[in-house]
């Protein structure tokens, strides 16, 4: 990636100590925002975060002519989608960026206009999220799917109809694309091997008031009976528990102390133990979790990521950061994005002993095996961190790199911190708020 101008001067050595709140979760809110393009109806969404993601997809339904305004609350939507429309293909483009969202608005689309039209998609570098699913998925719903020069143009002749759809692999992205398409399709979609994360079930609630009918079972089997119509919905987004987990292992790195407010305890359970086992205490209450290191040593660990209700991916970069300081070796095999464990090598640089391994280390074999992947990670520790210069690779793998300039000794310069925006809310303020020694160069923070 190309350094961006967005240069963040962290000032490491200082324990984190204070509140922050969490609000929505990234990887709900955008999609509920999709699913309101389904209604007859104004829809009205809580919990709403003030990040980029929120942005793009608010930028896109304006494009399709859906009014959005803010509520009567902070961090409130109301979208009225009752005058849907098409929009120029450059204007997609441009408002797309590199998100990865416009790829769920083709149901939707498809069921309101009978066309939709998808440019390059971006997103973040961590492995293969391949888009080719999606489109075979909706050519199964009866999509006539057609690629120009400058994206993929996707036409309904009819209306769509229910179909019988195994994952390969439980892909978050694969099932909300069936479950905001399946909705309005004539007939009953079965959808096997799906993802089931609190996301998801929460997007499930989201199209449940707005007149969906649809059933889980036990077995990772999803089952949507199409409607009609569907009206419109009030939702209070559920917390973003990646954020929550992100700023405990921040917590658990520099040695401090920190309370997250609107953080969950049910969809944190596993996150929980392993940040119990590693050292870390915490304590819950109804309006939050505190977060802490007690004292003495972080012990090392072997540690799975895997599907809900597994690990999360999504937790494992930052709780890395404090695994450098355990003692001991802890194993880390990542089974569900091949390269997310390239931001490591930073880490080596500013004093960690991490190497990586194309074997299955410390669990059940995985899927990339025997597929020639970096995906396991041995961890020696404790090692004294240093100040660095930091390219941002991703948005988590990012925010690891802060956790990591704010617990090292020295200064470091970390680059491309925009990119952190795609899902933390006024991080640069949370930092502050907790004591962090940081600065824009040229720029006063405060």
């Amino acid at each position: 990636m190309t350094v961006n101008d967005d240069v963040l001067l962290v000032h490491g050595g200082t324990p984190l100590e204070g509140e922050i709140r969490v609000r929505g979760a990234k990887n709900l809110v955008p999609k509920a925002m999709v699913a309101a393009l389904l209604g007859s109806a104004p829809s009205r969404l809580r919990n709403v975060p003030d990040i980029r993601d929120v942005r793009v997809v608010r930028g896109l339904l304006q494009l399709h002519g859906v009014t959005v305004r803010p509520g009567d609350e902070p961090g409130e939507l109301v979208m009225d989608p009752t005058r849907v429309e098409s929009a120029n293909v450059a204007d997609i483009d441009a408002h797309a960026g590199s998100s990865r969202i416009p790829i769920l608005f083709c149901g939707p689309l498809l069921h309101r206009l009978g066309h939709a039209f998808i440019p390059g998609l971006g997103g973040c570098d961590i492995g293969g999220r391949p888009i080719d699913f999606h489109f075979d998925v909706l050519r199964q719903f009866g999509a006539r799917i057609e690629k120009r020069e400058d994206g993929q143009y996707l036409e309904a002749p009819q209306r769509l109809r229910g179909t019988k759809i195994r994952l390969p692999y439980p892909s978050v992205g694969a099932t909300e694309q069936v479950l905001l398409t399946a909705v309005l399709a004539e007939g009953v979609t079965e959808l096997s091997n799906a993802a089931v994360e609190p996301e998801i079930e929460d997007l499930i609630c989201v199209l449940q008031k707005m007149g969906a009918i649809i059933a889980m079972d036990t077995d990772r089997t999803i089952r949507i009976t199409g409607v009609d119509k569907l009206g419109g919905y009030t939702h209070h987004a559920l917390s973003d528990r990646l954020e929550a987990a992100s700023w405990a292992s921040a917590a658990l790195a520099t040695e401090g102390n920190v309370y997250v407010r609107g953080a969950q305890q049910r969809s944190m359970m596993t996150f929980l133990n392993t940040f119990r086992k590693v050292g870390g205490a915490f304590e819950i209450d109804d309006e939050g979790i505190r977060f802490w290191h007690p004292g003495g040593q972080l012990k090392s660990i072997a540690l799975e990521t895997d599907v809900h209700p597994g690990f999360q991916t999504d937790w494992q970069q930052p709780l890395v950061v404090a695994l450098t300081q355990a003692t001991g070796l802890s194993i880390v095999h990542e089974t569900v994005y091949e390269s997310r464990l390239g931001f490591t090598s930073a880490l080596n640089q500013m004093g960690a002993h991490i190497q990586l391994y194309r074997e299955c280390l410390g669990g059940s074999d995985c899927r990339f095996g025997q597929r020639n992947f970096l995906h396991s990670a041995v961890v020696s520790g404790p090692t004294k961190l240093q100040g660095a210069d930091l390219v941002i690779p991703d948005l988590r793998g990012g925010f690891s790199y802060l956790i990591a300039a704010l617990a090292a000794q020295g200064t470091s310069r970390v680059h491309g911190i925009g990119l952190i925006n795609r899902g933390y809310e006024n991080f640069m303020e949370k930092l502050m708020e907790l004591g962090a020694k940081v600065e824009l160069p040229g720029k006063a923070l405060g």
